[in-house]
């Protein structure tokens, strides 16, 4: 978006990091921060109402843009809504955590969550002028379940960052806990229970000696984790980033993909980059990744014995069959670059999302708020800010507004 001249402005929560730290550009664009507050079922999570600065509405304010971009679920979308709607600008959602598969996994003892979860999407997405998912399964759910006006964002990944070039023996070494000539499984990812981790120990104990399991990555089921795989061959090596992070992908032998909550799984497409065969749940966005048997594996969620069958045709490698995968995964994986898909989501799919704004307006439905609300709004606003000491002193007589249907 940068080499086609556009102007972004990014806000986003401060997160749990300390002020100094925090990022204040990136590829030339300022990032601001708006304060949040840490999920309690999720640790790792910060979330922010844009509460009480109002970044959002200074930044819209200043840029007057064509467009918010907004990532969704999360609490910032509200935000988003708000201020679209009354400083009638277009909004377009990505939907990148699947709402319904986490309330399971972490609300699921609360009766009827499920429906209650794709309520709020519902509620949310019907007042986006396009959303976008990362698959056609999760597409087509989305649809299923009345969220309106859905699209497919085009998948991407960085073919250079991750590639077989980075295979490292030294790190191998390291991520098989000194067994390098083990076959070594690799799962890289958040921590936590959505992802069905707990699934790869009876397949460790069916594939026997010679496989080593190793887990990249934090989240709120480490501890947990590293308990419930005790005695067996698995190396946890935390967070990891940068060259060491690619050389772990292009490490391994095999990357497991137990989990059935993807809605695209960029981590499988970064192990398919790196020439790494992927066995992978058949669930979410991941069937629209692998073919299976081509550049990687399918296998029905839960199903031990079919993941055992699979990991076992690729230990065999019976005429190279797991380089054969590995190259196929890469030739799929390099023709998602990010430049691509970023055209599409530009030139196509932003304008779209501008056009039925338009159309929605013009009839009646989801009509955006009109600019003397916003006026009013707006002065209401910077008292506020002025009362806690976080703008300049608003003007000193309130607007007049005139009546408006």
């Amino acid at each position: 978006m940068r080499k086609a001249g556009d102007d972004i402005e990014i806000l986003t929560v401060d997160s749990q990091t300390k002020e100094e730290d925090l990022p204040k550009e990136k590829f030339g664009y300022n990032i601001q921060h708006t304060q949040g507050f840490t999920f309690p079922l999720y640790n790792r999570i910060s979330l922010t109402l844009d509460l009480p600065e109002l970044k959002g509405a200074q930044i819209l304010e200043k840029m007057k843009p064509d467009l918010i971009h907004v990532s969704a679920p999360g609490f910032m979308v509200y935000a988003a809504i708000f201020y679209a709607r009354v400083m009638r600008i277009p909004l377009l959602m990505s939907y990148h955590t699947h709402l319904p598969s986490y309330a399971i996994s972490y609300l699921g003892f609360i009766p009827g969550i499920v429906d209650f979860a794709w309520f709020i999407n519902r509620w949310v997405h019907s007042r986006a002028d396009l959303t976008l998912c990362t698959s056609p399964q999760l597409q087509q759910e989305l649809l299923d379940n009345g969220v309106p006006r859905v699209e497919v964002w085009r998948k991407g990944i960085d073919t250079i960052k991750f590639h077989p070039k980075f295979r490292n023996e030294d790190i191998r070494a390291k991520m098989s806990g000194g067994r390098p000539d083990d076959f070594l499984l690799v799962y890289v990812g958040r921590l936590g229970s959505e992802k069905r981790l707990m699934d790869i120990k009876p397949m460790l104990e069916k594939l026997g000696d010679g496989v080593t399991l190793c887990i990249v990555g934090g989240g709120p089921q480490a501890e947990e984790l590293e308990e419930h795989f005790e005695g067996t061959k698995t190396v946890f090596m935390g967070q990891r980033s940068g060259e060491e992070l690619s050389q772990m992908f292009a490490s391994a032998d095999v990357f497991v993909m137990p989990s059935d909550s993807e809605t695209l799984g960029f981590v499988v497409l970064e192990s398919m980059a790196s020439g790494v065969p992927v066995v992978g749940a058949r669930a979410g966005g991941i069937p629209n990744l692998i073919k299976d048997g081509v550049d990687g594996y399918l296998v029905t969620p839960g199903d031990t014995d079919g993941f055992v069958e699979k990991i076992n045709l690729l230990r065999e490698n019976k005429d190279g069959l797991r380089q054969r995968i590995g190259k196929k995964a890469r030739e799929e994986a390099e023709r998602w670059g990010w430049e691509a898909a970023t055209s599409v989501l530009r030139n196509i799919q932003y304008e779209k999302a501008i056009v039925n704004f338009h159309s929605r307006a013009f009839g009646g439905f989801g009509r955006p708020g009109t600019q003397s609300l916003w006026r009013l709004l707006k002065w209401r606003i910077m008292h506020i800010l002025e009362k806690f000491g976080l703008s300049s002193k608003p003007k000193n007589k309130e607007p007049k507004i005139a009546p408006s249907t």
